[in-house]
């Protein structure tokens, strides 16, 4: 008797339509962070996790790209540019309910530009004189020229807020004031996230979401079938793809990204010090090829670092079209007639290890031996990214607008012109648009004519997602797996 009540009772829940729509999600992901810090590691993953998630910034991107409001609910700018008047939103709390304050601004934004700071994109605050805290809710930040891409630097990751009372322990238990807390990390599989109960925005739908960490493309495929996750953002097997397209029980979103997928090459180490070697490297690549053995054809060939979907985008592919026969002719006239020997460090993502076998067979054709060295995305942050300790490898990088990385001679591939960083410098205080066209152009093909490194493809964002998943972001205008506006249909 108690079963049959039971069961009646469930029919008739659903019969009135009350039972609720599921409340908690398991997103799958290719890369585990580092650590649980945006503000003080390269490493997209991090952004992935913790973007508007846990953490928030006084502005933030939105789905297609554009600058919102975020702690910051109002701005005023000065005439000259160079000052900005920030109005706090009030009542916000951190997570560890300490009140969010503008001291919290002034701490942030000062320890991302001190001497001694470890952000990995520091040069977005270079041009900060001071941050003041006018009063609680206001914070007045100085310039020491005007930027007109000011408020898109603020809508960052590594600009989020963060606060002193946390700072000592933010690496394993981020503090943030989003619409999630951090809850969980089991390191080496998942890392889950609840729902802020006293978010001062709009409450998210879902009360808990778990990132699961699967680097395998097989059980990727595996765990998605099998509904281990819901959602898998940035899928690494697309030759799964029309497999899952043509099952109803899933959605495949096909978006674009901000990720320029480079062979990077480090300028300083011989002989890739010599820009015939660079450009011989380049023109021994084949990026259609490259595109369809790896990426099954997802991708869009690239000739400098920048994204195809940007109106100031120029199409420089022509200048290293593949032709073996004239990169043979230029290694040899650089004095390397029998080739050389060199490495090529791969971190995990399918696009870097499958494109790396194919790179390294297209190199062989011209002479060139590549040790492969397959890292995880720790060794590679710690070999290639800080140690400058290879000569090729294989990476996408997903930040937005970040040709200003060619103007850092200490970046990891060690790319050193005075007349880049003149320019660079120049576009930074400059908000014309039509002359910030022409210097990102003129960026652009610098860069390009310098071969820095192998322009390979603009990097797709293919997610496999539950049909009754709604919200997921297509596009990827920044590295972010945004969940607040994130719900399951009934």
């Amino acid at each position: 008797m108690k079963k049959t009540l039971t069961l009646t009772s469930a029919l008739a829940l659903i019969a009135t339509g009350a039972l609720a729509a599921q409340t908690d999600v398991t997103i799958g992901m290719q890369l585990e962070p580092p650590h649980l810090d945006p503000t003080s590691a390269a490493a997209g993953a991090i952004d992935q996790v913790l973007y508007s998630n846990v953490f928030e910034g006084l502005t933030r991107f939105g789905p297609d790209g554009t600058v919102n409001a975020g702690l910051a609910e109002s701005w005023d700018i000065s005439e000259d540019g160079t000052t900005y008047v920030f109005k706090l939103r009030t009542g916000v709390k951190f997570h560890d309910g300490t009140d969010f304050e503008a001291t919290d601004v002034v701490f942030s934004l000062d320890r991302a530009r001190a001497e001694d700071s470890t952000n990995a994109q520091k040069a977005l605050f270079d041009g900060i004189e001071s941050v003041e805290a006018v009063d609680a809710n206001t914070v007045k930040i100085t310039l020491n020229a005007p930027q007109g891409n000011f408020l898109f630097n603020m809508a960052w990751g590594d600009a989020v807020i963060v606060a002193p009372e946390s700072i000592d322990d933010i690496k394993n238990n981020p503090v943030g004031t989003g619409a999630f807390t951090f809850a969980d990390w089991k390191q080496g599989d998942s890392i889950t996230i609840a729902r802020n109960a006293n978010y001062w925005g709009t409450a998210p739908a879902l009360e808990e979401a778990t990132f699961k960490f699967i680097s395998d493309p097989t059980a990727a495929f595996g765990a998605m079938m099998a509904g281990d996750v819901d959602a898998f953002y940035g899928y690494p097997a697309p030759e799964n793809l029309a497999q899952f397209e043509a099952d109803p029980r899933f959605n495949v979103l096909s978006g674009s990204t901000e990720g320029e997928t480079i062979l990077a090459i480090n300028n300083k180490l011989e002989p890739f010090n010599d820009v015939r070697v660079r450009k011989a490297v380049s023109m021994a690549i084949d990026r259609q090829a490259i595109i369809d053995g790896a990426m099954f054809g997802y991708g869009t060939p690239i000739g400098t670092h920048f994204a195809p979907h940007n109106p100031d985008y120029v199409d420089l592919t022509g200048n290293a079209p593949f032709d073996p026969a004239a990169a043979k002719a230029l290694l040899a006239e650089a004095g390397y007639p029998d080739g050389f020997k060199t490495t090529l460090k791969l971190p995990p993502p399918s696009y870097a290890r499958r494109g790396g076998e194919i790179i390294a067979a297209q190199l062989r054709e011209i002479g060139i031996e590549t040790e492969i060295s397959n890292l995880e995305w720790a060794q590679w942050l710690e070999q290639a990214f800080r140690g400058y300790d290879f000569g090729l490898t294989i990476v996408s990088h997903t930040e937005p607008m970040d040709i200003g990385i060619y103007a850092r001679p200490e970046y990891y591939f060690q790319y050193d012109n005075a007349d880049l960083q003149s320019l660079i410098k120049k576009l930074g205080v400059e908000s014309d648009p039509n002359k910030r066209t022409e210097m990102l152009q003129q960026a652009q093909t610098i860069i390009s004519e310098d071969y820095v490194n192998g322009y390979l493809f603009q990097l797709a964002l293919t997610s496999v997602v539950d049909a009754k998943l709604n919200g997921i972001w297509e596009n990827a205008p920044t590295q972010a797996v945004d969940l607040t506006g994130v719900s399951w249909s009934e």
